[in-house]
């Protein structure tokens, strides 16, 4: 079985350059922030351009939904964490040897990063040797691990490791001080007495005493005194410090390549894993959705917004979630209903859900199916931007006009509140001939708008609305139900415009 990459079945589907930059949409949809909680304590493997590079084959990412599945199991996950400290001790013994000015003290980090190696390998071998595996990329990357480990390149270097260390830990010699003069000499067998020192002061201490002693960090290096120190030890034994020389030497590219980009891309899992972990744990579920590559009929249970989730699961709130269904020839939700209700982190959810689906993770609800976009684009309200002379409407025509021209049937856009800045009829009239272009692409949207009329435009408008509580108009429940527009969005938002709401006008008369 053949091995490549964890998160790419073969070659000929890897990634073949990383995405460096955020798409577009990733701030509108609140991914951004989703992906930073995530990618948070772990900068030194560098994911973000993993979670920027969405997959196009259905099959690949099932090949990552089966390693996920796999690493749900504690005890494996715990097992590649372990690997992954191991790992990161290993590149900071390296990353010493690059700093250090004398040629035994990087040496001895040189050969303890090895060591470090050599244990955090035949650990993992170990312990997947006992994990009840089923994913494609595990399997095929334990097979790997375990001719790796019985090759003689790898049990020659951890042999001479081995031996070197011990030669090295046989090494015993006296310093001899003599004002200025030192000099260094085998050591001879001579009693050390320091045991019997502490234990002749040890009837003078009087309660608790301070610690004069000092802790050397790592960090302060070698002087110049013990460097020289360590060149006259280095001439008492020959044979074992020209056998480190040697070892460092022939060593140097010791590292297999694909243990380093497993030891990294790995940590795309184990990152997402632990960050929705938290969620799960505040009780709101996920799934591992179907992906639909031809039929457009998409569906999510009790999803959510997981940057909201996230963020309500760190302050102890109750998170609400919502479920949609397209089925038939549906392809358009049109959000309708009183502003602050939910509708736009809905939307952003719509957009999440898929985004996330098309990585292969686990995503927000109890079971789903969701469709397999080409590309995905997101169009919300934006501040007027001096710099381009343009109006807000101006702005929102532009912008829409460029994505209309990229999009294709398997694309998927979330529009946000456009023709806010416009009257009531020139909304209705630009909103119906956006749907109109987006209902003869056939691609899938979500529409959030403050214009009932486009919610009933087609067969493939589906209306939702945000609800509020019956007895109580002005409090919202954040529930987004199928239902008819019912024509108060539009007056709600026009109300609070003019300060004409229940809440505004209640404040005026208890004024």
């Amino acid at each position: 079985m053949a091995f490549h990459s964890i998160l790419n079945e073969g070659i000929k589907d890897g990634i073949q350059t990383e995405t460096p930059e955020a798409p577009d949409f990733f701030t509108d949809l609140n991914l951004d922030q989703i992906i930073d909680a995530v990618t948070a304590g772990k900068q030194e493997y560098n994911l973000k351009p993993f979670f920027y590079t969405p997959l196009n084959d259905s099959d690949a990412i099932k090949y990552r939904q089966e390693i996920m599945r796999d690493l749900e199991d504690s005890t494996l996950l715990e097992n590649i964490e372990q690997f992954a400290l191991k790992m990161g001790q290993m590149r900071r013994y390296l990353g010493l040897v690059d700093k250090l000015h004398y040629r035994y003290h990087r040496e001895g980090w040189f050969l303890e990063g090895v060591q470090e190696y050599g244990e955090a390998v035949a650990c993992l071998v170990h312990d997947m040797s006992l994990a009840n595996l089923r994913s494609r990329g595990l399997l095929a990357f334990r097979e790997y691990l375990t001719n790796y480990a019985r090759s003689g390149t790898f049990t020659s270097l951890v042999a001479e490791t081995e031996k070197l260390v011990a030669d090295l830990s046989n090494v015993k010699y006296c310093v001899i001080i003599k004002g200025t003069l030192v000099r260094v000499r085998r050591y001879e067998g001579e009693t050390d007495y320091s045991t019997d020192v502490e234990q002749a002061f040890e009837k003078f201490k009087q309660g608790a005493v301070k610690d004069y002693r000092v802790n050397l960090a790592v960090e302060s290096g070698m002087n110049h005194v013990e460097a020289q120190i360590l060149d006259l030890v280095a001439r008492l034994y020959p044979d074992v410090f020209s056998s480190l020389d040697d070892y460092c030497a022939r060593n140097s590219r010791f590292l297999n390549e694909t243990i380093a980009v497993f030891d990294r891309e790995i940590q795309f899992y184990v990152a997402y894993l632990e960050y929705i972990g938290e969620i799960k744990r505040a009780g709101l579920e996920f799934c591992y959705p179907q992906i639909a590559t031809t039929s457009k009929e998409v569906y999510d249970k009790d999803g959510f917004d997981l940057a909201l989730a996230h963020k309500r699961t760190a302050e102890h709130s109750a998170i609400v979630c919502n479920d949609f269904c397209l089925s038939g020839k549906e392809r358009i939700l049109v959000v309708s209903g009183p502003n602050q209700g939910g509708k736009t982190t809905f939307a952003r959810a719509y957009g999440q859900l898929h985004y996330l689906a098309s990585l292969g993770c686990p995503v927000p609800g109890r079971e789903a199916q969701l469709f397999l976009f080409d590309k995905l684009f997101a169009h919300f309200e934006r501040e007027e931007d001096i710099r381009n002379l343009r109006g807000k409407l101006q702005d929102d025509l532009v912008r829409m006009h460029a994505i209309l021209d990229q999009a294709t049937p398997n694309s998927i856009i979330i529009m946000n509140e456009i023709f806010t800045s416009t009257t009531v009829q020139d909304a209705v009239f630009l909103g119906k001939k956006i749907l109109e272009r987006i209902i003869q692409l056939d691609l899938l949207c979500v529409c959030v708008t403050f214009i009932d009329e486009l919610a009933s435009l087609s067969e493939k408008t589906v209306s939702m609305v945000s609800t509020v509580v019956p007895e109580n108009p002005a409090l919202r429940t954040y529930k987004i139900v199928r239902k008819p527009a019912d024509g108060l969005a539009y007056a709600l938002s026009i109300a609070e415009k003019h300060r004409l709401t229940y809440d505004h006008l209640r404040r005026r008369i208890e004024a």
